[in-house]
């Protein structure tokens, strides 16, 4: 592994262990790859993904990273707001809180 990979699996690590979601406050998960956008709510009691979102079934393919990270953003709280969902813990998976983890 590279050692920025490294770095942020280690961040990641410490990130959750004091980040836990409920199923009343679930835990926003947000993944950035080079060229897509990744965001999921996850029941960590009962180990399930109860919504995901993602930028690679958008419609519109123009425009930039981040402009696609706040469409994710919009469908997962679409998602979330059709189960009643009110209220997520935010998780950013060892990435820096700027950019495209921020937009979303």
């Amino acid at each position: 592994m590279l050692k920025k990979q490294i770095k942020r699996n280690r961040i990641h690590t410490k990130i959750r262990k004091k980040v836990f979601g409920t199923k009343d406050r679930p835990r926003l998960c947000v993944f950035r790859a080079n060229q897509h956008n990744y965001a999921q709510l996850i029941d960590d009691d009962k180990g399930k993904v109860l919504a995901s979102a993602s930028d690679i079934k958008l419609k519109s393919k123009k425009g930039t990273k981040v402009e696609h990270a706040i469409e994710v953003g919009k469908i997962i709280a679409k998602e979330a707001i059709s189960q009643k969902i009110e209220a997520v813990v935010f998780d950013r998976g060892g990435f820096v809180f700027h950019g495209r983890i921020k937009a979303v």
